[in-house]
């Protein structure tokens, strides 16, 4: 054998162990592969089923959401009209009823005057330091 034979003989062992390195590589990665392809589509027939309950939650609240809003709204009209209510009772009523209290306190007070066998009431005294402070008020006439 001559030193090319031999050259020769070299190389196509390492390109025999090179093409076996190989397809141990790729049967690895074809292995790989499956189970990739395997888990995502085990995670799809998971996530399909995940992603419609989502989607009726979404659905069901944005229908509580409706209803709250259209609650607020009319609490929104009822607190507008009880103001106005307010507003009205107050004009209509007030001025008249201020006027009618002013009066009964008018005669009351006429009628509380003329009382001469009621006796007065003795003047408050107050003690300031050992001295003694009357706090008559004095009556309007």
């Amino acid at each position: 054998m001559s030193g090319g034979e031999v050259a020769g003989i070299l190389v196509a062992v390492f390109w025999a162990i090179l093409v076996s390195f190989l397809a141990v590589a790729l049967a690895r990665l074809a292995q790989t592969l499956k189970a990739t392809t395997k888990l995502v589509a085990d995670v799809t027939d998971q996530a399909v089923p995940l992603l419609a309950d989502a989607s009726a939650t979404v659905r069901s609240a944005q229908s509580q959401i409706d209803r709250v809003d259209a609650i607020a709204s009319d609490v929104q009209e009822v607190t507008s009209n009880a103001s106005a209510l307010s507003t009205t009772v107050a004009s209509t009523f007030g001025g008249p009823l201020v006027k009618v209290a002013a009066f009964g306190y008018g005669v009351r007070r006429a009628l509380g005057g003329r009382k001469e066998d009621v006796p007065a009431k003795a003047p408050r005294r107050t003690v300031i330091v050992g001295r003694t402070v009357s706090t008559a008020r004095r009556k309007r006439k």
